[in-house]
Order: C-alpha cells, then structure tokens, then sequence
C-alpha cells in the first residue's frame, strides 16, 4: 500500500537532497566558464566540494565576485576571472590566472553558450547565427586548443563539454542553437581521439530541460506544464543534476572513459 507514495517520493529526489561525501577531486585545479549561476555554477560548486581548487568566469565582474564570494564563504577554494569566453585576450588572461593562482589545470569545463534568438532554422537571422556558432562552437574549440599546455603537464587531464538535448532531439523552435549543440557533438569525438593517446580525456553532457534562467521559457507557465509532462521522470532537471556527472567525468572513476556523451534529462530518448 505504500509503494506508490514511495515511488513518487524517491522520483522527485534530485542530488540537492543527498549528502555529498566524496573527495575525489583533491589536489585537482578545475576551470568552469559561465560560472556564475545555473548549471556552470553548480558545477563549480560541486568540484570543490569534492577537493578541486576551481577558477570561476563569467562575462560580468559583480557575477563573479558574487559567486566567488559565496563559494569561498562554504569554505571552498576558488578564485574568479571576467572572460568573455569569444575574445582572445580575455581566454588568454583566464589561463593566466587560473596558472598563476592555482599552478597549473587537471579540468577544463566549457559551459558558456548564448541563445539570442528563439525561432526555427531558416528564421535565424545571418548575425544571430555568427554569434551562436562563435560562441557555443568556434569559442568551445579554442578553450580546448589554449588549453592543452596546461593540460599536457597534468597526471589527470581532463576537458568536459556542456552539450544539449537540443542536440539529438528535434526542437525545431531551437534552430540555430541545435545545430551548433550538435556540432559539439562532433567536436567532443574528435577531440578524443585526438587527444587519446596523450592521455586527455574528452567528454560531453547533454543537459535535459533544465531549470535556471536560461531555459525559463521552457519551465515557465502552462508551456513549462505541457514540456514536463513530456519528461518521463514528471520534473525539470536541477542544475546539481548535472553537477554531479560533471564530477564523475572529472574523477579518475571516469579514467577509462573519452569521446562519449552523458545524456542527463530524465528519461528523454535521445539518438542521433
């Protein structure tokens, strides 16, 4: 008689609510753009709890001293950098400081993707593709390129791409911006073969329908109803969701893996 209530407990429990206990990141230096809030921050949030010294960025200098701040005041060891993750100087002063704050870098976590427009495909204006695909993509590949002498002087290197379900499934009203999570796809498995035999891991996440701001469109009102209902665990996925993948990819208990996709959505089917 209680095995439904149970059930419906359990299905609605996400990593928010189960006490973190692992260290698997000590000694580790971590470095996560777009790391202010949503899935970036959680995901910065939960390397250092798990022991990695973590460089947090994003775009706005009041984002990252917040963040920074919060973090450190949890007794967490982090510094922040403003990068705008498509202008060259401001990737090469991240690096910089990531090195000259914390000595090197284990974990390269590319998050910072933009949306400016929310149509189908052929309705993408010219300018708002550029600043899609020079972000999300062209941005993506040169974090990993700048990247690699910092990574090729590390005992457990280790890049992580924050993809999409946008990138398997067909959300036509995505356009643009599923297209260039898909080519993350791409990216992530060459990348990994490339850089296999130096002993850098590559791998890739694809969030689900996540709650935070950027996808408040999607969560929101009787659209966000109609989107969960689609969901076969009946709920939004929180950013700690992924986090905690992030953590496992980041971890030696991921050390045989490279060039694969975690889909993270909720029972979403996803195939390309």
């Amino acid at each position: 008689m209680l095995r439904a209530p149970i059930n419906q407990t359990v299905r609605k429990l996400s990593v928010n609510s189960i006490p973190l206990k692992c260290n698997r990141l000590q000694g580790k230096t971590a470095l996560v753009t777009a790391s202010t809030d949503g899935i970036g921050f959680a995901i910065a949030k939960r390397l250092a709890q798990e022991g990695a010294k973590v460089m947090i960025s994003s775009r706005k200098e009041t984002n990252v001293k917040k963040a920074v701040e919060q973090l450190k005041s949890e007794g967490l060891e982090v510094s922040g950098v403003v990068c705008h993750v498509a202008k060259k100087e401001q990737r090469y002063n991240l690096f910089e400081k990531t090195k000259q704050e914390f000595g090197g870098l284990d974990i390269l976590v590319s998050n910072a993707a933009v949306n400016p427009t929310f149509g189908t495909l052929f309705d993408t204006p010219e300018e708002a593709w550029d600043k899609i695909f020079d972000v999300n993509v062209k941005s993506t590949f040169l974090l990993m390129q700048e990247s690699l002498p910092l990574l090729k002087k590390s005992k457990f290197p280790s890049m992580i791409i924050i993809s999409s379900i946008a990138a398997y499934d067909q959300i036509t009203t995505l356009g643009a911006y599923a297209v260039s999570k898909t080519a993350l796809l791409g990216l992530n498995n060459i990348a990994a073969a490339t850089l296999a035999s130096e002993g850098i891991r590559v791998n890739c996440i694809a969030p689900g329908i996540i709650r935070t701001k950027f996808s408040e469109i999607l969560v929101e009102g009787a659209t966000g109803e109609a989107v969960k209902s689609t969901i076969p665990m009946q709920r939004f996925g929180e950013p700690d969701d992924i986090a905690g993948v992030a953590a496992f990819l980041a971890s030696n208990d991921a050390a045989y893996i490279t060039g694969e996709t975690i889909v993270a959505t909720g029972g979403i089917r996803s195939r390309l």
